[in-house]
């Protein structure tokens, strides 16, 4: 039986940005956010304060992807 890989040291920041957009769009706190988000968020509409946590995650997974290896 072969041993398996040792974890990358970019393992665990990856599954915690998993688990932050999950938190993020996970069905009961959307609907918090939807609900307080346009009073929060300086009116911005909801759908454009989804997307702006949508691409801020997206370029966290990129920034963590391309840094140069520890």
């Amino acid at each position: 039986m072969a041993a398996a890989p040792a974890p990358s040291s970019d393992e665990p920041r990856l599954w915690a940005l998993f688990a932050w957009g999950v938190l993020a769009f996970n069905f009961p706190l959307l609907t918090v956010w939807a609900f307080w988000g346009e009073r929060l968020v300086g009116g911005a509409p909801f759908v454009v304060a989804l997307f702006a946590v949508w691409a801020a995650l997206i370029a966290v997974l990129a920034w963590l992807m391309e840094r140069a290896p520890d």
